[in-house]
């Protein structure tokens, strides 16, 4: 068994990741679910030979020391693929996450269109969020190929590893890797500016240092995008100014209610046809009114502003899972497992149907008119 024929398969069969470990049978994942494969389990040798068929002897020795190892391999014709070597029952384990070549466009994932706006920005940070697999890396590579190929710029990406491939358009784009190209986030950040650059793209924000040179960059004439693992606008902020001591977090408030542009929190909810996921989105834009919520540390308050705020092109998690579900795209339960608030969706739910119920008994008496 080749880790080719493996990974042909799985991008047939439109998985997003594929699970290799010993004892067990090779298992994808399809629309957020996991299924086994048909084929034979893999003994521990077998699943060695193929982790190390794609290591360089440097990768080997790393993965022998530390036990966990990430990479990205370029599957000829097929498809991208970022790579995670782990120890499990002091065997290995391998999990590959299939990177389309091709990057889509905000519209093709169904995100929404203010993204496009806050992509116009020259300076100023946003940030896209969710847990891991939320598609937060696709959303970020939209947009950058969004500006790619209508600014005239140097985009840098910071990644580990490097997932979407952008090709030089109206832009020209730098890519670089942790652990190949620089030896961390840290260091990356802290050269790049002289690297000439405009927008600056973090894969993810894990340290106080790499948020603190990322908002510096901000400040200065630069557009930087990048990833937490939070699930709402306001836990985003929170999470942020936590991460400073007490005594600079009025500081952190007002540096931020200046440089921070937006916030995309997302998450896939299954189709209820069971063709896909789509991205349910929570957006918030800093408009004057929010900015002044941020600097005073009112974060609660800016869940208010979203509700009031749709023609800046705002919302909430609720709001984009009540249009999925009022357009027939997924179920009620999936909508309430995704929700933040399920007390409030059930409400908004229940307005919803009083709505559409009042309108067809409005259309019935016209007809009887």
């Amino acid at each position: 068994m080749q880790l080719d024929e493996l990974f042909k398969m799985a991008a047939a069969q439109k998985a997003s990741d594929l699970f290799i470990r010993e004892g067990a049978r090779p298992a994808l994942r399809i629309n957020g679910k996991v299924q086994q494969t048909d084929l034979p389990a893999l003994s521990r040798e077998e699943v060695q030979a193929l982790a190390h068929s794609v290591m360089t002897e440097r990768q080997r020795e790393m993965f022998s020391r530390s036990s966990e190892l990430d990479l990205a391999l370029d599957i000829e014709g097929v498809t991208r693929v970022r790579a995670n070597f782990y120890r499990q029952r002091g065997g290995c384990g391998m999990t590959f996450r299939l990177v389309p070549y091709r990057i889509p466009t905000i519209e093709e994932l169904g995100l929404p269109p203010v993204l496009k706006n806050l992509c116009q920005h020259r300076q100023g940070l946003i940030l896209v969020t969710g847990p891991t697999g939320c598609g937060k890396s696709s959303t970020l590579a939209a947009m950058l190929d969004l500006i790619n190929n209508t600014k005239k710029v140097h985009i840098i990406t910071v990644e580990d590893p490097i997932e979407f491939v952008h090709p030089d358009k109206m832009g020209i784009v730098t890519q670089r890797e942790v652990g190949v190209d620089t030896e961390n986030f840290r260091d990356a950040l802290k050269y790049m500016m002289r690297q000439s650059p405009d927008v600056i793209m973090v894969g993810e924000m894990r340290d106080l240092e790499t948020l603190t040179v990322a908002l510096q960059a901000s400040e200065t004439g630069h557009l930087v995008l990048s990833t937490l693992h939070t699930s709402s606008a306001s836990e985003t902020l929170d999470r942020i100014v936590n991460m400073y001591a007490p005594h600079e977090k009025p500081m952190i408030c007002e540096r931020l209610a200046n440089t921070l542009r937006g916030v995309i929190s997302q998450k896939l909810v299954p189709r209820i046809d069971g063709s896909g996921r789509v991205a349910a989105c929570e957006v918030m834009v800093v408009t004057p009114t929010v900015a002044k919520m941020v600097e005073e540390g009112r974060f609660g308050n800016t869940y208010a502003a979203m509700v009031e705020g749709e023609h800046w092109g705002m919302q909430t998690m609720n709001m984009s899972l009540l249009r999925y579900l009022t357009s027939g795209i997924i179920s009620a339960e999936e909508a309430l497992f995704a929700a933040g608030n399920q007390t409030e969706l059930r409400q908004m739910m229940r307005q919803a149907a009083e709505t559409a119920r009042q309108a067809a008994e409005s259309a019935r008496q016209q007809q009887r008119g």
